[in-house]
């Protein structure tokens, strides 16, 4: 516990430490060296318009990250009377839940808190993800996913023009960082750029990780399930696949995947107020 504790707070400052690496690289190497000649560049130059959209995948990525987690899932905990000691201890072992308890509730042990539809802990975010913050979740994960992507064409584009390489051959990439250790502990290779070279690969990594948790929580969503139901093998009411994206995304679907905005109201909120 005490392991997962520090994980939980080391997490998302390596996130937001990797995040200020990328922009610092995209703003002040990448994007300068794009530029020629700035006196004759054009108004809608290639340099300009992936500065632009650089800028607008990372807005939407930390945009995102930020609601996700000033959108906290609801604790129920307080109006299950759930209590303290014993009541709290079976949410633990799961030997059994309050009648009033809504379906998919959980007790995180790193939140202290009951959660409706609870999917899973985030550790970059330091927050439970759940029926609030879902949609600001995965749209964290695609635009990151993005962001990396562009980030990785981007560098690519400035090693191949620094150290006049092609990458035109699909090994090039796969033999870049042993053939690129050689040639640092040589000397033949600045620290400035074995570390571009290094972040490559890194942005590679979270680029594919986070298409991937994409594609695989939007499968869950079209099924109806959260990974919670999945790992506890519960079985959930068969709906439409439109209403479990209405569900999770909202009927305003357009506007949540072009700028940051809060999710919709919860079931759980809504009934409360009927």
């Amino acid at each position: 516990m005490l392991v997962l504790r520090l994980l939980n707070v080391v997490a998302p400052a390596y996130f937001l430490c990797i995040s200020l690496v990328t922009f610092v690289l995209q703003i002040f190497v990448f994007i300068p060296s794009m530029f020629r000649d700035p006196s004759t560049t054009p108004l809608f130059s290639p340099a300009l318009l992936h500065g632009a959209l650089f800028l607008f995948l990372s807005a939407n990525a930390l945009g995102n990250y930020v609601l996700v987690i000033q959108s906290s899932p609801e604790d129920l905990g307080k109006d299950l009377n759930l209590g303290k000691g014993a009541e709290v201890a079976d949410w633990l072992d799961g030997s059994r839940s309050p009648a009033s308890a809504l379906p998919s509730t959980h007790f995180c042990r790193l939140c202290a808190r009951v959660t409706q539809r609870h999917d899973h802990h985030c550790f970059f975010t330091g927050n439970c993800i759940g029926n609030r913050n879902m949609r600001n979740f995965i749209m964290f994960c695609l635009y990151t996913s993005l962001a990396c992507l562009d980030s990785l064409v981007a560098g690519m584009a400035y090693i191949s023009a620094t150290l006049s390489m092609s990458f035109a051959d699909p090994l090039a990439f796969l033999t870049l960082l042993p053939h690129s250790i050689s040639q640092f502990f040589s000397g033949a290779l600045l620290s400035s750029e074995m570390f571009v070279i290094l972040m490559l690969y890194l942005w590679l990594g979270i680029g594919l990780a986070c298409a991937g948790f994409c594609c695989h929580q939007m499968l869950l969503i079209l099924r109806g399930q959260t990974r919670y139901q999945v790992r506890k093998g519960m079985v959930v009411r068969a709906r439409p696949w439109r209403e479990n994206l209405q569900e999770v995304f909202g009927k305003k679907w357009l506007l949540g995947l072009l700028i940051p905005v809060l999710n919709v109201e919860s079931n759980y909120r809504r009934q409360k107020e009927k």
